[in-house]
């Protein structure tokens, strides 16, 4: 498999899309006025004490105080396991690294367990574990690695670290540089943490274009094309220091197109908007995001298969499966998601699409958690959420429908408007009414409802005048008294 990583970078935002075997599979976008804070560090103020939920607001400088939970804390912020109220109070200045962004009304996820990432290590200064990735399953090969990174580890060194996936049969140098690195950014953190005051920010993590050369970058990945010659030269410089591998493959791209448009990544990214996600067999998904969970339904569409029903089902679950996994890396969609596979008579089939979606879901670098396939085709999964969706990065609700994806019909509005002047005569009894409404709604009281119209004017004994306003929506109306 190849792949490649296109980053579009201008003042206003940067863009990063993961393309692979030349159709995108991830995107990352940063605006600079609504930069993310997952991995910042900050000096913390607890602001309120949570008992009945064993957790703290934490004022850390953002506008929505944030949140952190009691399994979260230090030993060294009491006993382990211990009350929240009896290891914090208000008023106390705490370290704390954001683990989520700010999602919707909710503040960010906080935890004062610190974690510094490099390229192949994680460094954590209050834990002496050396972990290591889950997939990274050889034996041996986890061995080795542990030792490595024990034999970089200077006399005295404090601290634990987490070998990350990539760091999978890289030699000693490699562990001996990112264990300097980590070192050196954690005793410049530990400077500022001695002045800080609460609210300030003690770490800041890398600009997403950086952050995705050191996260991103796969052994699959060919190269790395950056449109600004700018920034260009400055990933070079970050490359060569702390990432020599990736290096050679970062290329400034001068195309006269946009560098999106390679492998339509503009197109790509308006399908990801939609409702509707078709699927080559001529069947669909459709994908609904809610406060709660995300569901996604499977459809049969026009395919009709060759032979029989069931094979009819089987394929298309089976090319759901891959699709649905390749949406949810698209659209970052996380929390808890329910897919409503087409139910199928054969165990062994649903036992192969469930493990075909496994398959798929293995190639993403969010954690899922997948459940077995219930009676009635639904499979129940969750997914880390560490930033908002791309639906919520690039729109916001509807204005009209108020985010509820429907209007009332233009006969709803009618009798609305009926209603409500039939109240407003028993209460004040004016000389007559004046209707101001949308056009839709305005030609359905002079047509279909005409008479209707006519004998609410007869019961009310006035008279009844219709106003249309353009920029009013069909919900949308005013009832004026005369």
């Amino acid at each position: 498999m190849s792949e490649e990583i296109l980053i579009n970078v201008t003042p206003q935002e940067t863009r990063v899309a993961v393309v692979e075997n030349g159709v995108l599979q991830e995107v990352h976008i940063e605006r600079a006025r609504q930069r993310g804070i997952v991995g910042n560090i900050y000096q913390g103020r607890v602001a309120r004490i949570l008992p009945g939920l064993q957790a703290a607001f934490v004022d850390i400088g953002q506008p929505r105080a944030a949140f952190l939970h009691a399994s979260d804390l230090l030993h060294s912020h009491g006993s382990q396991g211990g009350l929240i109220q009896e290891r914090l109070r208000e008023g106390q200045q705490i370290v704390v690294q954001a683990m989520k962004d700010p999602l919707g009304t909710k503040g960010a996820r906080l935890s004062a367990q610190l974690t510094l990432p490099a390229r192949y290590l994680v460094y954590m200064p209050y834990s002496k574990h050396i972990g290591i990735s889950q997939k990274i399953g050889d034996d041996s090969e986890r061995e080795r690695l542990r030792n490595l990174v024990r034999a970089s580890m200077e006399p005295g060194d404090e601290g634990g670290y987490i070998l990350r996936t990539l760091a999978e049969t890289i030699d000693e140098d490699e562990i001996k540089k990112d264990v300097l690195y980590l070192r050196r950014r954690w005793l410049a953190c530990q400077g500022r943490i001695a002045n800080a005051r609460p609210g300030e920010l003690i770490h800041e993590e890398l600009p997403l274009a950086l952050r995705a050369m050191r996260d991103l970058v796969r052994d699959e990945v060919e190269k790395i094309r950056i449109d600004s010659r700018e920034f260009c030269g400055k990933a070079r410089e970050f490359a060569q220091e702390f990432i020599p591998d990736v290096y050679p493959r970062i290329e400034h791209y001068p195309g006269e197109r946009p560098v999106f448009d390679l492998y339509s990544v503009e197109d790509e990214i308006q399908k990801a908007l939609a409702r509707k996600v078709p699927l080559k067999s001529g069947g669909h998904l459709i994908i609904d995001q809610t406060e709660a969970l995300t569901t996604i339904d499977v459809n049969t569409g026009t395919f009709v298969g060759k032979h029989n029903l069931e094979e009819t089902l089987f394929k298309t679950n089976l090319e759901a499966a891959q699709a649905i996994a390749r949406q949810l890396r698209l659209r970052n969609l996380g929390g808890i998601i329910l897919v409503d596979f087409i139910d199928m008579q054969d165990a062994e089939h649903k036992r192969q699409v469930l493990r075909a979606f496994e398959k798929a879901l293995g190639r993403d670098r969010t954690k899922t958690t997948l459940t077995e396939m219930s009676p009635l085709g639904l499979v129940e999964l969750t997914r880390k959420r560490t930033r908002e969706s791309l639906e919520h990065v690039l729109c916001q609700p509807c204005s009209v429908c108020q985010g509820r994806g429907v209007l009332k019909t233009p006969q709803t509005v009618c009798y609305e408007i009926f209603r409500e002047i039939l109240r407003e005569s028993r209460q004040y009894g004016a000389n007559e009414y004046t209707v101001v409404a949308s056009q839709t709604v305005v030609d359905m009281l002079q047509d279909e409802e005409a008479t209707s119209l006519q004998n609410l004017q007869e019961f009310i004994r006035r008279s009844i005048h219709l106003k249309v306003e353009p920029l009013y929506h069909q919900e949308q109306y005013d009832i004026v008294l005369m």
